[in-house]
C-alpha cells in the first residue's frame, strides 16, 4: 500500500470522476436503504457517498485520512467487524489489489449479511481469476461492463 499512500495527495485529481461514474452506475443497480449498515471496502478517500450506516476500510492510511465517516485501517484479508456486521459490502475497483483474492471473498461474506456490489479493472492480469471465484462464491445477479471496470451484483449462494 506504499503505492496509495505515495500518490495520496494527486489520488482524488486522477480518480474521482473515473470513480464517482462507477459509483452512480452502482447506485442505480443496488439500492441501499437508509437503515442498512453499508462496508465500503478498499474505499480509498471515500467517494462513495450514500444515506445510510456507512463504514469504510482500506490499508492506505493517507488515503484514509480523507474520507469521512466510520472507518478502519484494514486490509481485505482480515477485516476488524464481527460476522454479519454489514447488510451490504460494496468494493469498487479495489479487488485486484487485494493479496490473497479467496481470502477476502471469504472475509467479506463473514461480515455481511448477504448482498455484494464489486469492480475491478477488465484490464487486471487477476480478472479470470477473480471473476472464476466470484462466480464460485455468489450467485450473480447483474454483470455490468463499464468502460474500465466490470461491475458485479450478487448475493450469497
Amino acid at each position: 500500500m506504499d503505492y496509495y499512500n505515495e500518490i495520496s495527495e494527486g489520488y482524488e485529481e486522477l480518480y474521482r470522476e473515473e470513480q464517482e461514474n462507477k459509483i452512480e452506475i452502482i447506485k442505480e443497480h443496488f439500492p441501499i436503504e437508509k437503515t442498512e449498515r453499508l462496508l465500503d471496502l478498499g474505499s480509498g478517500p471515500g467517494f462513495a457517498k450514500f444515506n445510510c450506516d456507512l463504514y469504510r476500510a482500506d490499508p492506505s492510511e493517507k488515503l484514509l485520512e480523507k474520507a469521512d465517516g466510520k472507518k478502519a485501517l484494514a486490509y481485505a484479508e482480515k477485516l476488524p467487524y464481527p460476522d454479519n456486521t454489514f447488510d451490504k459490502v460494496i468494493s469498487i475497483t479495489a479487488m485486484q489489489n487485494f493479496y490473497d483474492i479467496k481470502e477476502s471473498v471469504g472475509e467479506m461474506k463473514r461480515v455481511c449479511k448477504g448482498r455484494f456490489a464489486l469492480s475491478f479493472l477488465k484490464k487486471s492480469s487477476k480478472k479470470e481469476y477473480i471473476e472464476s471465484i466470484i462466480e464460485k462464491e455468489f450467485e450473480i445477479e447483474k454483470k455490468i461492463n463499464e468502460e474500465k471496470d466490470i461491475i458485479i451484483i450478487a448475493n450469497y449462494k
